[in-house]
């Protein structure tokens, strides 16, 4: 019985790509090299566009310096959340079959609930630290919209990459976390020029 689970299971992954994640497993060094090689490039074009984003806003950060302490915690939170998703995503479409739709709005739903308690513990943690009512706006409201949003990212990447037939397990994580980076450095740049 646990034999058939196994079987059944490896066939389930066999469909989210071409090649067979137990073959995967097999590959030697320079061939895994060569399958993760082109996702991380892709991680690394996208964390070059990141710097010309904060480049571009270096006056909102002129004006206000506290804001340039929380782009590490805006950014890896997005990721967090959406490394959560895509997870228990690529778990879900291996076992069982989903209905989209269903589960992307509740996904944006968990994101929405996520990112409103994370962002009213860092609206806190600002006005403690900084007491400046504008930048604690600001981060609070960042992080709330990344968070909802990163679970869009984190849910449509697989399936695209499934549809191409590319592993999602290889290349969703490079190409959400730049992803979710770059959106969501916009989304607090965005916030900031609104707010200040």
């Amino acid at each position: 019985m646990i034999e058939e689970k196994q079987v059944h299971h490896h066939k389930a992954l066999g469909h989210l790509a071409r090649e067979p994640i137990t073959d995967i497993v097999k590959f030697s060094a320079t061939r895994l090299v060569k399958v993760r090689l082109p996702w991380l490039l892709v991680g690394l074009v996208g964390g070059m566009i990141a710097t010309l984003i904060v480049r571009f806003f270096e006056g909102a950060l002129l004006e206000k310096l506290a804001l340039a302490f929380f782009i590490p915690v805006i950014v890896y939170m997005s990721d967090a959340v959406g490394t959560q998703t895509e997870t228990l995503f690529i778990r879900a479409l291996v076992i069982e079959k989903i209905d989209l739709g269903k589960y992307l709005i509740k996904e944006i739903l968990v994101g929405f609930l996520l990112g409103s308690a994370l962002g009213i513990l860092l609206f806190g943690y600002s006005m403690f630290v900084f007491n400046d009512f504008e930048v604690s706006l600001i981060v609070g409201f960042s992080i709330l919209i990344a968070s909802t949003l990163s679970v869009v990212i984190a849910t449509l990447v697989p399936l695209v990459l499934r549809r191409f037939g590319k592993d999602p397990a290889i290349g969703a994580g490079p190409f959400t976390t730049i992803a979710q980076d770059i959106l969501a450095l916009l989304i607090y740049f965005v916030v900031a020029a609104i707010i200040i």
